[in-house]
């Protein structure tokens, strides 16, 4: 919904609404949440923002520093469809009360940050971006993890490993094959009328709406599609659609999970990036090179493969990201681009004789990105392949598992773990520095969290596999 605060503020009283929901996102890329009575909400609060408590925040202030407000945007306005009481949902940035100054470690401030730098560089004035979303969809989830147990049972009535269970009213047999789950009909494909809700609550909610479809792996993976946005309203609709898609998916007793890799040994979920710029309406991707691609869409693919194992680290931020992106499951392993090589970290799609529609596909983001910092750092990657006029060599275009090993040791790979990701970018992060786009705190910040409170973690906790391999040594 477009709309100006005294738009807003009129349809509250039209419509007689109560409660103004007020949502932000944390650093990791959770929203979060406020409730108020509609009096508390005037035309001053889409200035000064609403005051609220951010030392327990994720990420954000300490506690002797935690004022913070929340400035609503008009233009995100949707009714939420799950409440029970009529309430207005409405996407906040964040500011510092104190100086009136945006937040340098909201996300969302970052994200504007990066579209305010493509403007003042001249080389466009639009950034559009088109997330693709997968996520498995869950009958069961249970895990824990204490001093002597560490476990996970996810389970879902379209599991291939079910097809030996006894079921209530009898095993009918319908499974999708391990890796075979791309496309089925009924009565394989069980989430027709549940991802078809779910796509039309999306358009409730504001987001130009596309298709839906069943992926790939087998256990319950799918994926609903909505169109391209310009990059702060793209990542405004991603986490819109993870709401809606959680949600619906409880009404129907259903678990949603955007984790990159659930389950051991087929598909895991990634979330396609697509990606262009614009000017004065004009798109400035297409031209005459490889794929009918410009000379700035080409510079601006050497900027993302130049710096994607830094990216990786805010595309692909959780331990679990990395279970994903290894050889053998279509995942986007080798930093190289291709108008047809689904392994190649990018891809140029299909777009005929429009050049509306010529852009470039990023593979390898996952779900669990903070949308807000991934698409400013992949335009922050590109912005500085534009500049640099960096090249992106040769592309793909062949058979990956026909190459020899020593062809496929001269194709450079995506990082291997979430440490290794972390580590290039604390060497290779001035081209979202030297930008303004993000500051050092921010950078030192999310190192820091990322190591204390997700690898170091890991490292402390043995894996249950460890004990089928080294129990009886």
């Amino acid at each position: 919904m477009t709309g100006t605060p005294e738009e807003i503020l009129k349809m509250v009283r039209d419509e007689k609404i109560q409660i103004i929901d007020l949502k932000f996102i944390d650093t990791p890329g959770i929203w979060q949440h406020c409730s108020f009575y509609y009096d508390q909400i005037d035309e001053n609060s889409f200035v000064e923002g609403v005051p609220f408590d951010g030392s327990s925040i994720r990420g954000w202030k300490a506690i002797n520093e935690s004022d913070m407000s929340m400035v609503p945007d008009p233009t995100t306005a949707w009714i939420d469809p799950f409440m029970k009481e009529k309430t207005l949902s409405l996407i906040c940035s964040i500011k510092e009360p104190r100086t009136g100054e945006w937040y340098s470690r909201d996300p969302r401030t970052i994200a504007q940050n990066a579209v305010d730098f493509l403007q003042s560089t001249g080389i466009g004035d639009t950034a559009y971006f088109g997330p693709e979303a997968e996520f498995f969809v869950f009958d069961d989830v249970r895990f824990d993890q204490t001093e002597n147990t560490g476990y996970y049972y996810v389970d879902s009535i379209e599991g291939r490993w079910n097809s030996g269970k006894e079921e209530p009213g009898g095993n009918l047999g319908y499974k999708p094959r391990y890796k075979e789950g791309y496309f089925p009909v009924a009565p394989t494909d069980t989430l027709q009328d549940m991802r078809t809700e779910m796509l039309l609550t999306m358009a409730k909610c504001g987001l130009p709406i596309e298709k839906h479809h069943h992926e790939v792996a087998t256990g319950g993976q799918n994926e609903l599609g909505f169109r391209f946005a310009t990059l702060v309203q793209a990542a405004d609709f991603l986490m819109t659609y993870k709401y809606v898609i959680k949600n619906v998916g409880k009404k129907y007793g259903k678990t949603v999970t955007f984790m990159p890799k659930p389950l051991f040994n087929d598909n895991g979920s990634g979330m396609h990036t697509h990606q262009s710029i614009w000017q004065d309406g004009k798109p400035l991707f297409w031209g005459d090179g490889y794929a009918n691609l410009s000379e700035m869409a080409l510079h601006y693919i050497g900027g993302l493969l130049a710096h994607a194992p830094a990216l990786l680290a805010l595309t692909n931020p959780t331990t679990n990201s990395y279970k994903r992106l290894v050889p053998g499951f279509e995942a986007p392993v080798n930093l190289a681009y291709s108008q047809g090589n689904r392994s190649a970290s990018i891809r140029i799609p299909l777009s005929g004789s429009n050049p509306k529609a010529k852009r470039l596909e990023f593979r390898c983001p996952d779900a669990t990105c903070n949308p807000y910092l991934a698409f400013a750092a992949m335009l922050c990657a590109g912005i500085d392949g534009i500049k640099n006029k960096l090249k992106p060599g040769e592309p793909l275009d062949v058979d990956i598992y026909e190459l020899s090993p020593e062809e496929l040791s001269k194709i450079p790979s995506t990082p291997g773990s979430l440490e290794g990701a972390l580590e290039a970018l604390e060497k290779d992060h001035a081209f979202l520095t030297d930008t303004g786009v993000f500051s050092e705190d921010f950078i030192e910040n999310w190192i820091e969290y990322k190591l204390d409170n997700e690898v170091n973690p890991m490292r402390l906790r043995p894996h249950p596999y460890e004990f089928a391999l080294y129990y009886d040594v």
